[in-house]
């Protein structure tokens, strides 16, 4: 498992958005690092296409993170961030210098699927109802990703080994 220290069985509320606000957040900022090597290595199509997913990574946990403010006000956070590791974050192996925009469609899939299975996986060694609802709730929303992804990669080419490949990337959702 890609966790560090978390006992899921006695996992609260609390603890749980923050642990997703940090998933959403170290996959928004592998996001960001991947679109940085791209654009050093003029591949701007795929680099475009993670950085749309900044963004929908910045607003999963924007989202979160209101909801846990919500709930708990500015309580502190108790989970660390060194506490997970490529949870839904995409693997640094993933980027080269001719990468075309399918193949970064291809490697958001595998992360929004490693989401998915995390969740899948600590569903049920949750105790706290809420937690569970939560969790189950974020896997639902991981299968949502996948389709979403699945549609854009229908409308991408799935050309390979097409160095500085200038198309445009995937349009907004």
């Amino acid at each position: 498992m890609a966790t560090k220290g978390i006992d899921f069985a006695k996992l609260n509320l609390r603890d749980a958005l923050d642990l997703a606000v940090l998933i959403e957040e170290e996959a928004r900022d592998r996001y960001e690092e991947l679109a940085e090597q791209l654009e050093v290595h003029h591949t701007p199509a795929a680099a475009v296409f993670f950085r749309k997913m900044v963004r929908v990574e910045e607003i999963h946990r924007s989202e979160l993170e209101k909801r846990r403010e919500q709930l708990f006000g500015k309580s502190p956070v108790m989970v660390s961030r060194a506490a997970i590791f490529d949870i839904e974050a995409p693997e640094y192996d993933v980027v080269r210098a001719s990468m075309t925009p399918f193949e970064a469609l291809e490697a958001a899939m595998k992360s929004e699927v490693k989401a998915h299975d995390f969740f899948a996986a600590v569903v049920p060694r949750v105790s706290d109802p809420e937690v569970k609802k939560l969790f189950e709730e974020l896997r639902l929303e991981e299968v949502e990703h996948q389709q979403w992804l699945k549609v854009e990669m229908q409308k991408t080419p799935a050309v390979k080994d097409v160095p500085g490949d200038q198309s445009d990337g995937p349009n907004e959702q």
